[in-house]
């Protein structure tokens, strides 16, 4: 029906007749839309109402984030716990006394230089506390000495407490700070204030402060150290395939290495360096480590003994290597045997071989000579053993000197050459006095009587191939000292025998 007032509204007016109060001003237009803010006999559901309009705070309150989020106590309280309404238009619900305030529940707390400002000198008047930037850049654009490029992170290096108490860990860029970069400013590699792009190779930096104005490259890093200059790390060792040892230990980069050591093709033989050091001439070659090391010139390490297939024995082992080594070392290596080394002083001529040692050893050629002359074809018995070499050889081509004994003992035969060069026929090297020819055997006539006795001399007075042609007869020797004058004809035996010429025997 037109005019009358329907039961939903009729609630309504009973609802702002109890009312307390008037809303505030801010509530004014749902102040007679009570549910907005109540439900009937459900006093709880009221906070979750103020969520719906002021959904910022609820939301604050879901994060735990902000001053609502951060109190402990928001979510066991309702709103109206410390924002009353309904006491009038001009009511401030949201009181505030700004020097009780503990700003550490916010989101904000204030610390270091923060700690002790004035609220207006973040919160500007009439704008809510929570718009307040957080956002170093915001209120410091103007302090900034850094240009855009650095970005508005301030806390990525500063902290509360004072602009100069930078907290930034470089070991986060691909630049750790170690060593005397450790204590160097910012503005030292950072002088504009360009953190970006920054070089990070020493040469960009140090390139006033190198000593070796540019001579040895620009990697700093491959000799130096970030803890001092003077402290060098380069091993040659590790970082080259040449170790320094001994006395190349002791040198300094210069004395090998030109202006430009890191482009330098260095030849790591050791003439390349040593040549006019070299008191060989080039005759030992230039492989000078065969035999020296780097701890000096004069310390040789070559063992011809195990180095080499021959043995350095007696005499040998004081020679100079050109001794021996008449071409260059490497070139042609030197004969082995004896007699190829020691031809030119060979006083054999060559005619007992190369075969030195058969005789002669290494101590020297001339002392304790061994020669088994046994093994020859003229052993050495009686007193030949005792002859020296010179006696028989008066060269030193053994093979020319003659095997009969004649030869050797012509102007020493007593016999004037009677019986012959065969002398052994007679007597041995034993001794001359010691003859052994035995007549009985030897020859057709036999010696007994006064022959025994007789002295060869006595019947041979001419040589032997003239006189073995005289018979066995008497008067072949006896015809001188016949003294019947022949009367009694040739057949002296028939009186005499061979005892004596005056015992004349019964004529037969």
């Amino acid at each position: 029906m037109a005019g009358l007032m329907t039961f939903e509204h009729a609630e309504a007016q009973l609802e702002t007749l109890v009312m307390p109060g008037e809303v505030i001003s801010g509530h004014a237009d749902i102040e007679k839309e009570c549910a907005s803010c109540h439900v009937k006999f459900e006093r709880d559901k009221q906070t979750e109402l103020c969520g719906d309009c002021h959904d910022e705070i609820a939301a604050d309150i879901a994060a735990k984030e902000g001053f609502h989020g951060r109190d402990r106590n928001a979510k066991r309280r309702d709103c109206s716990y410390c924002h009353t309404d309904h006491e009038g238009r001009d009511a401030n619900i949201v009181p505030l006394d700004e020097t009780k305030f503990r700003h550490k529940n916010t989101d904000f707390p204030l610390v270091g230089q923060h700690d002790g400002l004035e609220c207006t000198n973040c919160h500007e008047a009439g704008d809510k506390h929570r718009n307040a930037p957080s956002e170093c850049i915001t209120c410091h654009s103007e302090d900034s000495p850094h240009p855009q490029s650095v970005g508005t992170e301030c806390t990525g290096c500063h902290s509360p407490t004072g602009w100069p108490d930078v907290t930034f860990d470089h070991a986060s860029t691909n630049f750790a700070l170690i060593g005397s970069h450790e204590t160097a400013g910012c503005l030292n590699c950072h002088a504009d204030h360009t953190f970006v792009d920054t070089p990070s190779t020493c040469y960009a930096c140090h390139a006033e402060d190198d000593a070796h104005d540019g001579r040895s490259g620009r990697e700093c890093g491959n000799c130096h150290q970030p803890t001092q200059w003077q402290d060098t790390s380069f091993n040659h060792a590790r970082d080259t395939s040449f170790e320094l040892t001994g006395k190349h230990a002791l040198l300094v980069c210069g004395d090998c290495h030109s202006d430009d050591p890191f482009n330098d093709e260095m030849d790591t033989n050791c003439f390349a360096c040593h040549s006019e050091d070299d008191n060989h001439d080039g005759h030992m070659g230039q492989r000078c480590d065969t035999c020296h090391v780097p701890e000096g010139f004069a310390d040789v390490v070559f063992d011809h003994n195990t180095d080499t297939n021959h043995v350095l024995h007696g005499a040998h082992v004081s020679l100079e290597c050109e001794a021996c080594h008449v071409d260059p070392v490497f070139d042609e290596q030197p004969l082995a045997s004896c007699g190829e080394c020691h031809k030119d002083d060979d006083p054999h001529s060559g005619t007992q071989g190369t075969t030195c040692n058969d005789c002669h050893n290494d101590e020297a050629w001339s002392e304790n000579v061994f020669f088994d002359h046994d093994l020859t074809r003229f052993p050495l018995l009686g007193k030949h053993s005792d002859a020296d070499c010179a006696a028989c050889h008066e060269a030193k081509v053994f093979r020319d000197a003659p095997e009969d004994c004649h030869s050797c003992h012509g102007k020493d035969e007593p016999h004037d050459g009677r019986f012959g060069e065969d002398c052994a026929m007679c007597h041995t090297p034993v001794d001359w006095a010691k003859w052994r020819f035995n007549h009985e055997t030897q020859t057709q006539f036999s010696l007994d009587g006064a022959h025994s006795t007789v002295g060869c001399e006595t019947c041979h007075r001419q040589a032997l191939d003239v006189q073995s042609t005289l018979g066995g007869r008497c008067r072949d020797c006896h015809a001188g000292d016949d003294i019947h004058n022949g009367e009694f004809g040739t057949d002296c035996g028939r009186c005499h025998s061979s005892e004596s010429f005056e015992e004349v025997q019964q004529i037969r």
